[in-house]
């Protein structure tokens, strides 16, 4: 596969930097040969500023063989219009570079549906918008064989897929309320793994129902929900054999628009609809960025209308930390002391949060808080 070069255009604080920098290098084969920062990228013209839009243009006319350029922000169709006409090469904004990052993860018909969903979404503002453009730039829109422009087809046409996919997507739903209502009536528990993409929800899923799944440091490793056993042994509590049902999830990411959250919204509402919700924070980076995560998870768990007691939170890879930034995180974040600690790479405590997992398959009224070291 060969490497396609792009700069990236994202702002100057560390973790936007940083996530900005990990979705571009979750496509393969994007090489990032030069980043560059600003503190605003809602301007009207570029979205960046004039002066950095300049900047750039040099840098790629000095720099040959730049293909993309990726702003880490939302985007009009006239900014990027205006940015592709100044720079000479294609603009790529953050929403179009998550949706192309789902796309290319998406394994299930559901997921695909779900992304092509909200790609609809992300198109359909665009389309009169770039006719728009066209015209005002001279070139003529054009009409079809009945008279119509265009515009309006291409409008139409997207209506008729959306309304195509949302009848699918509810086939699907229905399947799975179906599913739901089988395993209502076995009495088995539910548990369902939820975080920030790549806090360690796969790997935790792997080591408790001896699965396989791929993990990767990529964001969006997980696109669709799994669901496996977890078998527990009860002989000794007279109980017999017993399973528990975990659920692996799709991750949340900050600044998501609210269109990509409907899209996911039916399947993660039936995931969530578990008896037990581990909400994983990996806890071996930095506390700012830890901060950001942990509250954009709760704000996504809260427009999903979660039942807060429910809810376990999980600092997850604290094998990659010490104990004193661990006890920082926990003041930080005003979770409980209380916490257990374990390893999914050790596999040390796994036992006893095996044990904590049956213990609490039920709704609590007192949200507890278990560290994952």
């Amino acid at each position: 596969m060969s490497s396609i070069k792009v700069i990236l255009v994202t702002y100057p604080d560390y973790f936007r930097l940083n996530e900005g920098r990990s979705l571009v290098e979750s496509v393969e084969e994007y090489v990032i040969v030069a980043v560059f920062t600003q503190k605003y990228l809602n301007h009207s013209k570029y979205g960046l500023g004039s002066g950095k839009a300049e900047e750039i243009g040099e840098f790629v006319k000095e720099n040959q063989g730049v293909e993309k350029i990726i702003v880490d922000e939302h985007l009009t169709s006239k900014q990027m219009f205006n940015l592709e006409k100044l720079i000479g090469v294609q603009v790529i904004d953050r929403e179009r570079l998550i949706l192309n990052i789902f796309y290319s993860r998406a394994t299930t018909v559901e997921a695909k549906l779900q992304i092509q969903l909200a790609e609809i979404k992300y198109d359909m503002p665009r389309v009169r918008e770039n006719a728009k453009l066209l015209s005002s730039s001279g070139e003529r829109v054009g009409k079809g064989g009945m008279g119509e422009y265009i515009v309006d087809v291409k409008f139409r046409d997207l209506k008729r897929q959306m309304s195509f996919i949302k009848d699918k997507l509810k086939d699907a739903k229905s399947k799975r309320e179906l599913y739901h209502q089988q395993r209502v009536k076995t009495g088995m528990p539910v548990v369902s793994l939820v975080g920030y993409t790549s806090s360690g929800k796969t790997t935790l899923f792997n080591l408790l129902t001896n699965e396989q799944k791929e993990t990767s440091a990529d964001l969006f490793t997980t696109l669709s929900t799994t669901s496996r056993l977890m078998k527990t042994n009860n002989n000794e509590r007279g109980k017999g054999e017993k399973g528990v049902l975990i659920v692996d999830t799709v991750g949340f990411i900050s600044r998501l628009p609210t269109y990509m959250i409907d899209a996911f919204k039916s399947t993660l509402e039936e995931s969530l609809a578990a008896d037990l919700i581990l909400l994983l924070i990996d806890c071996s980076e930095r506390i700012d960025d830890i901060r950001v995560k942990y509250y954009y998870c709760w704000k996504v768990l809260e427009e999903l209308k979660v039942d807060k007691s429910k809810v376990l939170v999980v600092l997850t890879k604290a094998d990659n930390t010490d104990l004193k930034t661990i006890d920082d995180i926990v003041k930080d974040l005003q979770i409980s002391t209380d916490t257990l600690i374990i390893s999914s790479k050790t596999g040390y405590g796994i036992h006893k949060l095996k044990n904590i997992i049956m213990d609490n398959h039920k709704p609590r009224n007192k949200q507890n808080d278990i560290l994952n070291r």
